[in-house]
């Protein structure tokens, strides 16, 4: 599950978690905005985290300054 495309710009589904990550967020709160499993929220999160896009914060998830970044870059093109 590629939460960034082949030009590094960011999935639609990583654009609907980063934005449910403007604040602080549970990824059990993430699964239920979205409508997607857990286990598929589970492994964007990590891809998100490991691309510098969202962090954790003890049991929640924020988006990072990159992330909006991206979010931003995605929303000029569109």
């Amino acid at each position: 599950m590629a939460c960034t495309n082949s030009s590094g710009e960011v999935t639609e589904m990583a654009r609907k978690i980063l934005t449910i990550m403007s604040h602080p967020v549970s990824l059990d709160d993430v699964a239920g905005q979205t409508g997607l499993a857990l286990y598929r929220i589970r492994a964007a999160a990590r891809e998100l985290v490991e691309a510098g896009l969202a962090e954790r914060r003890e049991e929640a998830y924020v988006i990072t300054e990159n992330g909006q970044a991206a979010l931003a870059k995605t929303a000029s093109q569109g």
